[in-house]
């Protein structure tokens, strides 16, 4: 892949509820490797921008594209290379551990359909309760599952929405390990965060998104935790 293809891009998104518009025009731009982290004050339009860039909803205007296609005509294919962890689970209560797995797999075309459910249920500490149904889980367990769900088509890309707010200490201990393992193999993600600490540390690159535009877009290596501390809140401040 060349150094100037983006794996990711949003295009002017516009996002309106009503007559409020959420997003402003947000243009965004990855490359292979980089891992954006979004902080923003509450109300900001990060959730709703992860939602349209997982495909779960869609802009008023605007478009993202995934390796130079546009999701409206890529559909399937897009949602492939798609991973995404958001405050719902989308799990299905009725079904077990492993048929919430089958059920994305088959979504996904995942060829050796068992072998990856057991490796995705072991990576998160389930494969003993992989026949167990979802609704006796707790919701430490169902987070774990949560995570094995998006990690479990090897996706390109993640998107992580507040994916630390209200995990329990083993599930936050079992998405550090495999984001890092993501990370290793040179792959796209975007975060979105309150933890100014924790996502500085996380990112390759940070944004601050306010009022539904970007306000601040630059490499980590060009500025340090404190000065960028000091920048959020003269931006969300004003």
């Amino acid at each position: 892949m060349s150094e100037t293809k983006s794996v990711f891009e949003a295009q002017n998104i516009v996002k309106r509820f009503g007559r409020s518009a959420v997003l402003k025009k947000l243009n965004l731009r990855l490359k292979q490797g980089e891992f954006v982290s979004i902080f923003g004050p509450n109300g900001a339009g990060k959730t709703t921008f992860l939602k349209i860039s997982a495909m779960i909803i869609s802009p008023s205007e605007g478009n993202i594209l995934v390796f130079g296609e546009n999701i409206k005509n890529a559909g399937d294919l897009a949602r492939v290379e798609i991973g995404f962890i958001a405050h719902d689970t989308f799990l299905y209560r009725n079904l077990t551990a492993r048929e919430n797995l089958k059920f994305y797999g088959n979504i996904y075309g995942i060829e050796d359909i068992d072998s990856t459910i057991n490796h995705c249920l072991e990576s998160v500490g389930l494969l003993n309760r992989a026949e167990d149904l979802v609704s006796k889980f707790s919701r430490g367990m169902l987070q774990r599952l949560t995570i094995a769900r998006a990690f479990l088509h090897d996706p390109t890309i993640m998107f992580l929405d507040e994916p630390y707010t209200g995990l329990d200490s083993t599930a936050s201990v079992f998405l550090n390990e495999l984001i890092h393992k993501f990370y290793n193999t040179d792959k796209t993600g975007i975060l979105t965060t309150h933890n100014l600490d924790q996502g500085y540390d996380l990112a390759t690159r940070l944004v601050i998104l306010n009022n539904g535009r970007i306000e601040f877009d630059a490499d980590k290596d060009s500025i340090s935790k404190n000065d960028f501390r000091d920048k959020y809140t003269e931006i969300i401040s004003s």
